[in-house]
C-alpha cells in the first residue's frame, strides 16, 4: 500500500511539474507575440534586405530648333521615419516641439487637410513608430523644396525623419503638337513613336538600391548602398515646332470644319527627306480631335495622286508623251462588265494626256494603262516597284502600314485590276509613301529616305548623327521628269486645284478623291478620302507636303481640290512667309535647354559642384586656375585654360560671365554676339594682346 500511495505521489508531482511548465511556455509565448510582438517581428523584417531597381532619368526629346518636345519633370513620395534617431531620443522632444507648426504648414501648403487633422495623423504614425510613414504622394519639385525647410524637417532625415522619394513623369510640354509621333513613355503599356523607337538611348541604365522590410511589408533603403544609374540620352528630331504647329491647325481647321473623321498632314524637306512636321488628327467621341493614331503610316488606296506613278510607267516606256491624245467618253468606260467613271462630271471627249491629267481622269489612266500593259500586266507592276511602292519607307517609327502592289499571281487579281490600278485603286499605300514619291519629283528625281532624328546628343555633345540617305538616284529620265512637273504644275494653273494658286508663289501638286469602303456596308456610305500631294515652289522646290483627310459619311464637300487642298495652301503660305523669304539654317542648334550641357570655368566652383553633387571627376581643380569641362568615360574631366599675362585666353566652352572676367583682365574690348556658351572668339587663344584691342566672342 505504500509502495502505491509513493508510486502515485510520484506520478502527481510529475503531472504538476508537466503542466506548470507548459503554462510557463505559453505564457512565454504570449508575452513574445503580444508584449514584444513588434519588437521581433521588426528584428526580423530588419534581417530581410534585397536589391530594388533605380530608373535612371529618361532623355528628353527636342526639336530642331532646340525645343523640348517631351521630357521627364521630378515628382516625390514623402515618407517620414518616426524611429529617425532624433525623434526618439527621449533627451529631447523634437516631435512634440515642431507638431503644431508642422501641420500648420503643411495643411498651407496642401490645403487637403486642416492642420488638426495633419496633427492627428502625424501623432497616430508617431505613436507607432512608423518608419516608413506616407505623408504624401506626387508632389512636385517646388512643392518638395518648401516641405524641406518646414519645422522638423529642416533638421536633416536622421533628426527630423523626412525621406524623399523621386519618380519621373514624362510629359510633351507641346502637348497635341506631333504627340502620336514624339509618342508617350507609358509604365504600364507599351510606348510608342519616337519614344519606342529609341527606347534603349531615351532609357539609359538602370542603377540599383538595396532596400530593407520593416514592419507591415514594406522596404526602406539602406545608406549608402546604392549603384547609381546611368541617366538617358537626348534625342534631337528633324521636326520644327513652329511648322508643325502650322501643319497641325490647318489640319485642325478643316477637320472640324468638315466633321471629317480623320486626317494627315506631312511635311517633307526636299533635299533632305527630314520631315519637318507630321499632324495626325482623329475624331473623338465626343466630337474633339486628337493625335489618338499616326495616319501618316496607315495604307490604304490613295486615289489619284497615284496617277503619277501611272505616268512614269507609261512615258518611261515612251507608250505617251504630255502632247498623246486620249478619248475620256464624257468620263464614263465600260470594260469587261464594270464602267470606269471620272470623279468630277465633265462634257470632255479627245483631250491630251496633259490636259486628261489636269483634270484627274480616271478614265485617261484606266485606257492608257490597259492599252499599253494589258498583255503583261506584270511589267506595269515592275516599274511601280522600281519607284518602291510596294515597299517599307523605312523611316524611323514602328507601326508602317505594309504596302502591296499585285501582280498576276496576286490572290484576288482580276480582269480589272489592270485599269483600276492605274488611277490608285487595289493597291495600298500610306501617306508617306505618296510624300516619298512626289518629293523625288521635286528633286529632282533622286528619291530621299524620310527620317525623323538628327542626333542622339550625350551631355551636350552628339555621339551619333544620322545624314541624309539616298533610296533611288533616279526615279526616271529627265524628260519624264520634265513632263511630269509641267503636268504638276498644270494641276493648278489648269486643272482640279486651279482655285489654290496664288499669285506670289507658284506651286506645283495633284488631288485625289477616292471612294472608301466602310467594312461590311462596302460603299454605300460614300465616304471619300480626299487627299492633295504636292511641293513648293515649283521653279525651286524646298518642301513636299502630303494632305490626307478621310471624310466622314455622306459629306457636302468631299474633293480633294476643296478639302485637302486648302490645307496644303495654308501650309505652304505661311512657310513660304517664314521660311522661304527669310532663310535660315536648317542645321539642329545643339545650344539645348539642358543641364547635361557643359561648360568652362574657374576651377574652385568646379569642385565645389563636384563635391556637392558627389561626382566623379578627373583633373586639376584649384582657387587659381581655370578650366575647360568634359565628359568622357562617366567623368567629369578638366582640362586647364591657358591664362598667362599679355596672351589672349581661349574662353570656348565657358559661359559668358567667365568668359568676360578672363578677357577683360587681359585688357580686352568684348563685343558679345548670341547667347549660351563661347563657340568662337575673333583673335585666336595664345596670342599676344595688342593695345585696345577688341575681341568679338559668338555665343550659341
Amino acid at each position: 500500500m505504500e509502495i502505491k500511495k509513493d508510486i502515485l505521489w510520484r506520478a502527481y508531482l510529475c503531472f504538476i511539474g508537466m503542466g506548470v511548465f507548459a503554462v510557463a511556455i505559453l505564457g512565454k509565448v504570449f508575452f513574445i507575440q503580444q508584449v514584444e510582438g513588434d519588437k521581433w517581428r521588426s528584428l526580423a523584417d530588419s534581417l530581410h534586405t534585397s536589391f530594388m531597381d533605380l530608373d535612371a532619368d529618361r532623355g528628353t526629346i527636342y526639336s530642331e530648333e532646340g525645343r523640348m518636345l517631351s521630357t521627364s519633370i521630378p515628382y516625390f513620395d514623402l515618407r517620414i521615419d518616426f524611429k529617425a534617431d532624433g525623434l526618439q531620443d527621449p533627451k529631447k522632444s523634437i516631435f512634440k516641439d515642431n507638431i503644431d507648426s508642422l501641420s500648420y504648414y503643411l495643411a498651407n501648403l496642401f490645403r487637403d487637410r486642416t492642420a488638426a487633422q495633419y496633427k492627428k495623423m502625424l501623432s497616430e504614425g508617431f505613436k507607432d513608430k512608423d518608419r516608413y510613414f506616407l505623408l504624401k504622394r506626387d508632389i512636385r519639385f517646388d512643392e518638395y523644396q518648401a516641405v524641406r525647410n518646414f519645422p522638423m524637417f529642416r533638421l536633416g532625415r536622421n533628426k527630423g525623419g523626412l525621406i524623399a522619394e523621386t519618380k519621373n513623369k514624362r510629359i510633351n510640354p507641346f502637348k497635341l503638337l506631333a504627340n502620336r509621333t514624339i509618342g508617350l513613355a507609358r509604365e504600364n503599356a507599351q510606348n510608342v513613336g519616337l519614344e519606342r523607337t529609341y527606347d534603349s538611348s531615351l532609357s539609359g541604365v538602370t542603377g540599383k538600391r538595396l532596400m530593407r522590410r520593416i514592419a507591415g511589408g514594406t522596404y526602406m533603403p539602406v545608406e549608402g548602398y546604392d549603384i547609381e544609374p546611368e541617366n538617358g540620352k537626348d534625342i534631337i528630331t528633324t521636326l520644327d515646332v513652329n511648322m508643325q504647329d502650322i501643319a497641325e491647325n490647318a489640319l485642325m481647321k478643316m477637320m472640324i470644319q468638315n466633321e471629317a473623321q480623320h486626317g494627315t498632314c506631312i511635311l517633307m524637306e526636299v533635299k533632305t527627306g527630314k520631315i519637318k512636321a507630321i499632324a495626325n488628327l482623329g475624331r473623338q467621341k465626343d466630337g474633339s480631335y486628337w493625335e489618338d493614331m499616326n495616319y501618316a503610316l496607315m495604307v490604304g488606296e490613295p486615289g489619284s495622286t497615284f496617277k503619277v506613278a501611272t505616268m512614269i510607267a507609261i512615258m518611261e516606256d515612251g507608250y505617251a508623251n504630255t502632247n498623246t491624245l486620249v478619248d475620256l467618253n464624257y468620263g464614263r468606260w465600260p470594260i469587261n462588265r464594270r464602267v470606269v467613271y471620272d470623279s468630277e462630271p465633265h462634257h470632255l471627249t479627245t483631250v491630251t494626256v496633259k490636259r486628261a491629267f489636269e483634270r484627274s481622269s480616271n478614265v485617261a489612266m484606266a485606257k492608257l494603262a490597259y492599252q499599253f500593259y494589258y498583255k503583261k500586266p506584270n511589267e506595269f507592276a515592275a516599274h511601280l516597284k522600281k519607284l518602291r511602292l510596294d515597299q517599307f519607307t523605312g523611316i524611323d517609327l514602328v507601326g508602317e502600314g505594309r504596302p502591296n502592289i499585285p501582280t498576276t499571281a496576286s490572290k484576288h487579281w482580276s480582269a480589272v485590276t489592270l485599269p483600276w490600278m492605274a488611277f490608285g485603286y487595289n493597291v495600298l499605300q500610306s501617306p508617306l509613301q505618296t510624300a516619298m514619291l512626289y518629293n523625288a519629283v521635286a528633286n529632282n528625281g533622286k528619291m530621299m529616305k524620310p527620317y525623323l532624328v538628327n542626333s542622339i546628343m550625350e551631355y551636350g555633345q552628339p555621339i551619333r548623327q544620322f545624314e541624309p540617305v539616298v533610296l533611288n538616284d533616279s526615279i526616271c529620265s529627265a524628260r519624264t521628269l520634265a513632263q511630269l512637273r509641267d503636268m504638276l504644275e498644270g494641276v493648278v494653273l489648269n486643272g482640279t486645284a486651279v482655285k489654290l494658286q496664288t499669285p506670289y508663289y507658284r506651286f506645283a501638286g495633284k488631288t485625289g478623291t477616292a471612294l472608301v469602303a466602310n467594312g461590311n456596308r462596302g460603299y454605300a456610305d460614300k465616304i471619300y478620302q480626299s487627299s492633295f500631294a504636292g511641293y513648293f515652289p515649283a521653279e525651286d522646290p524646298q518642301y513636299t507636303c502630303v494632305v490626307v483627310i478621310k471624310n466622314k459619311p455622306h459629306a457636302a464637300k468631299f474633293y480633294g481640290g476643296t478639302v485637302a487642298g486648302p490645307v496644303f495652301r495654308e501650309v505652304a503660305d505661311k512657310l513660304y512667309a517664314l521660311a522661304i523669304q527669310k532663310p535660315r539654317s536648317l542645321e539642329g542648334n545643339t545650344s539645348l535647354d539642358t543641364l547635361m550641357a557643359m561648360k568652362g570655368g574657374k576651377g574652385s566652383e568646379w569642385r565645389s559642384v563636384a563635391r556637392t553633387l558627389k561626382l566623379p571627376f578627373e583633373g586639376a581643380l584649384t582657387a587659381s586656375n581655370w578650366v575647360n569641362a568634359d565628359i568622357k568615360n562617366n567623368k567629369l574631366t578638366f582640362s586647364p585654360v591657358k591664362t598667362a599675362p599679355g596672351v589672349v585666353p581661349d574662353v570656348k566652352g565657358m559661359g559668358l560671365k567667365d568668359a568676360l572676367y578672363l578677357l577683360e583682365n587681359a585688357g580686352l574690348r568684348v563685343v558679345i554676339k548670341g547667347a549660351g556658351k563661347v563657340n568662337t572668339q575673333s583673335i585666336q587663344g595664345g596670342s599676344p594682346v595688342g593695345k585696345e584691342q577688341t575681341i568679338v566672342i559668338e555665343l550659341g
